[in-house]
């Protein structure tokens, strides 16, 4: 809902879907792509980064930012091997402005 608040306060003509886990995203994301995509690592059932490389294979045009505490090098490896980015938690605008650069720039 932080995410969703701050996104809206810059790009208030977006929609945004939310999903309480990586299976539900992966199930939204089937009906009703999006352009971009923001998940935690820490999830219900599978990790976001489980679900990022799901998503990611089968639409790899989808822009994916992974929020996370968990700056560890190998998380972070992890996000560029799957062509994602990652943002280091907390959730603040600064942290809003790098994922909305992440989108933004590559279109």
């Amino acid at each position: 809902m932080l995410i969703r608040t701050h996104i809206l306060a810059q790009r208030p003509e977006w929609t945004i879907s939310e999903a309480a886990c990586g299976e539900d995203a992966i199930a939204l994301i089937e009906n009703d792509l999006p352009d971009y995509c923001t998940m935690d690592i820490n999830m219900p059932g599978i990790s976001g980064t489980d679900a990022a490389e799901r998503i990611l294979s089968k639409y790899p045009l989808i822009k994916v930012v992974i929020f996370t505490a968990n700056i560890q090098e190998t998380h972070q490896e992890r996000a560029r091997s799957l062509g994602a980015v990652l943002v280091a938690k907390p959730v603040t605008e600064k942290s809003i402005a790098l994922a909305l650069n992440c989108f933004t720039d590559s279109k």
